[in-house]
């Protein structure tokens, strides 16, 4: 799935860049502070409008407790910026999938006792802005709010696989945070 994902990135990179004269790699500090790797790439559609993709894999079980955060997310969008592409504010609407495995995780309430394993997936708006620390990098704050549509299975551990059910559940509210550090190439 990541080799897809890095396949999808370097197509529309490849492709986009012809009438582009930027493009952006970028790294999620809110995903790395959950001990989740995680990469973007955007580029400038013109002027005033770009394509972010942004993926993120973690596969980590922690032991001995077995706290679990394995998933897999992609969260592709598309952002109009007021005045240039890359500089100040920006809207965008993105969309975003995911695969999970959660669970056994002590200081959030219900996660501390089950396991939850499934996909979502759903859209949302977001506003950001974007700071220029130098001529190439940039800091870049963003937040989106929207839709998630999760079909999961609920168990009692992590290794015993004891079904308590399986659900599906519509959820509205935040789906994007990003404190992210960006590197523009042009």
């Amino acid at each position: 799935m990541l080799r897809a994902l890095l396949l999808i990135i370097l197509c529309i990179t490849c492709s986009l860049n012809v009438y582009t004269q930027k493009l952006a790699i970028k790294t999620n500090l809110a995903y790395l502070a959950t001990t989740t790797p995680n990469l973007g790439v955007e580029v400038a559609l013109g002027r005033k409008f770009s394509l972010d993709v942004s993926g993120n894999y973690n596969s980590w079980t922690f032991f001995p407790d077995g706290m679990s955060l394995r998933h897999v997310l992609v969260q592709p969008e598309f952002r109009f910026w007021p005045c240039k592409s890359f500089e100040g504010h920006f809207f965008g609407v993105h969309g975003h999938w995911a695969k999970y495995n959660v669970g056994q995780i002590p200081f959030i309430p219900d996660l501390d006792k089950y396991t939850y394993r499934g996909n979502f997936y759903g859209g949302g708006v977001s506003y950001g802005y974007h700071f220029a620390i130098g001529r190439r990098w940039g800091l870049e704050l963003s937040l989106g709010v929207g839709y998630a549509y999760m079909e999961y299975n609920k168990y009692v551990c992590a290794e015993c696989a004891e079904l308590m059910g399986r659900y599906k559940r519509h959820y509205y509210g935040p789906t994007k945070l990003g404190v992210s550090i960006i590197y523009l190439i042009h």
